[in-house]
C-alpha cells in the first residue's frame, strides 16, 4: 500500500515526544499533520510543546522515520491519525485517546462492537480453558474479541477466537512489529493476517513497563466491556478493570474457588460492583443494548444502507449507485474481497466501508473474509 503524503508529518509529530493531548489539539487546530508541521515553533509552543519537543520536531530522527515509513510500505499496514475519518469512534470517547494508531491487518475491525478478555499472565489451565470458551462463544455471537497478546489469559482468548473463525484485535505495549513475549510472534502474525494488531508506538519500540498501563486504556477504549477471567489480588487486569469503570464500560468477572489465590482479584471486582458472569450468554445479553446503541451511532458515520425496495433484487436506489453495484456483486454464496472488487469495479476502501455498514445493518454475513447476502 503506498504511504499517504501526510504519514511523514504524522510520524514527525509522534517522534517529537509531545503528549497525546498536545498533538490532538495541534491537529484539531490545523486540520492535518502537514499544516501542523508548517505552523512553526511559536504555534507549537502555544499548543503545549516544550523546547525539547520543538527541537525534536525540527530535527527528526531520520533512521527512525525511515523505519516507520518502511513498515507502512507493507500491505495492510496503516497509520490512523487523530483527524483520520477511519480513526475508531468509540476510542475517541475515552479521556485520553492516542493521537495516532499503527494498525497491522484489518483496520475496519476497530469500528466493530468488541469485548475485551483479560486476566493473569500466570493463568491456570482452568483459567485458560475458561478464557477460550468465553472468547469462542463471544466471537460466534458476532462480537470482536480484544486482548493484549500477553501470556496466559490474553493468548488463550486470541487463539480461541481465531480457531472459531472470529474477529480478534491485539493491542500492544510495543511497536506494531514487536511481539511481547517474543514466543507470541507466530500468534501475532496470525492475528495480523485474520484480525488486527494495534499500537500507539512506532515500529521498533521495545517493551517498557510504563507502556502497558497506557496500552490498557486503548484496549478499554476499543471495547464495550471487559471480561476478567482470572486475576490475583495484585493483577494488572485489575488496573484494566478500573480504567474500564472510569470510562463507563461494562465490567464482568468470573468467580472461582474461595481457596484459589488466582481469583481473589475477580472476587474483589465483584464486591466492588462488577457483574458476576458464569456463561458467555450473560455477557452477550448485558452488552446487547450497548451494541444496538453503537450500531445506531455508526450508521450515521458510515452512511447507512436502506433496505431494498419491495420486489427488487438489489438496493435499487438511483442516488446510491455504488451501494447498488456492490449489492449486485454480492450473492448468497460467500464471495471473497478480490472477486467483489472485480465484479463491482469499486475501490477496496469503498467496498470495505460499505460491507461494514451492510453487516451492521444485518444484511450481509461475513465469515473468514468472505461475504454473502442475508435475505433478498
Amino acid at each position: 500500500m503506498p504511504v499517504a503524503p501526510d504519514h511523514e508529518s504524522l510520524l514527525r509529530l509522534l517522534q517529537s515526544g509531545a503528549p497525546a493531548s498536545a498533538l490532538r489539539r495541534l491537529l484539531d487546530t490545523h486540520g492535518g499533520a502537514a499544516a501542523a508541521i508548517a505552523a512553526g515553533r511559536r504555534d507549537w509552543a502555544s499548543h503545549g510543546f516544550d523546547a525539547a519537543t520543538c527541537a525534536a520536531l525540527l530535527r527528526p530522527d531520520v533512521s527512525a522515520l525511515e523505519r516507520s515509513l518502511h513498515w507502512l510500505d507493507a500491505p495492510a499496514h496503516h497509520l490512523l491519525g487523530w483527524r483520520d475519518p477511519a480513526y475508531p469512534p468509540l476510542l475517541r470517547r475515552i479521556a485520553s485517546p492516542p493521537a495516532m494508531l499503527f494498525v497491522a491487518g484489518d483496520a475496519d475491525l476497530l469500528w466493530r462492537p468488541a469485548v475485551a478478555i483479560v486476566g493473569s499472565r500466570a493463568a491456570t489451565a482452568g483459567g485458560r480453558a475458561n478464557a477460550g470458551q468465553f472468547a469462542a462463544a463471544l466471537a460466534r455471537s458476532g462480537l470482536c474479541v480484544t486482548s493484549g497478546l500477553a501470556a496466559g489469559i490474553d493468548a488463550a482468548a486470541h487463539q480461541a477466537t481465531l480457531d472459531a473463525g472470529g474477529m480478534t484485535v491485539a493491542v500492544l505495549g510495543t511497536g506494531p512489529d514487536v511481539a511481547y513475549p517474543a514466543r507470541h510472534r507466530p500468534l501475532m502474525a496470525r492475528i495480523a493476517e485474520a484480525g488486527a494488531v494495534v499500537s500507539e508506538h512506532p515500529p521498533g519500540t521495545q517493551p517498557l513497563r510504563t507502556h502497558f498501563p497506557s496500552r490498557n486504556r486503548i484496549l478499554v477504549g476499543l471495547s464495550l466491556g471487559i471480561v476478567v477471567v482470572e486475576a490475583a489480588s495484585r493483577s494488572g487486569a485489575l488496573i484494566t478493570a478500573r480504567l474500564a469503570g472510569d470510562a463507563g464500560r461494562e465490567v464482568f468477572a468470573l468467580p472461582g474457588s474461595i481457596h484459589s489465590p488466582m481469583v481473589r482479584g475477580c472476587h474483589r471486582l465483584i464486591r466492588e460492583g462488577a457483574a458476576l458472569v458464569e456463561t458467555p450468554g450473560e455477557v452477550v445479553e448485558a452488552l446487547a443494548p450497548l451494541v444496538r446503541d453503537l450500531v445506531r451511532s455508526l450508521r450515521g458515520e458510515l452512511a447507512p444502507c436502506p433496505p431494498p425496495a419491495a420486489g427488487q433484487d438489489g438496493i435499487g436506489l438511483p442516488d446510491l449507485p455504488d451501494i447498488n453495484r456492490l449489492w449486485q456483486a454480492l450473492g448468497h454464496d460467500p464471495t471473497g474481497m478480490d472477486e467483489l472488487l472485480e465484479r463491482s469495479g469499486l475501490t477496496a476502501a469503498a467496498v470495505s466501508s460499505m460491507l461494514l455498514a451492510l453487516e451492521l445493518e444485518g444484511r450481509v454475513a461475513a465469515e473468514h473474509g468472505r461475504y454473502s447476502r442475508i435475505g433478498v
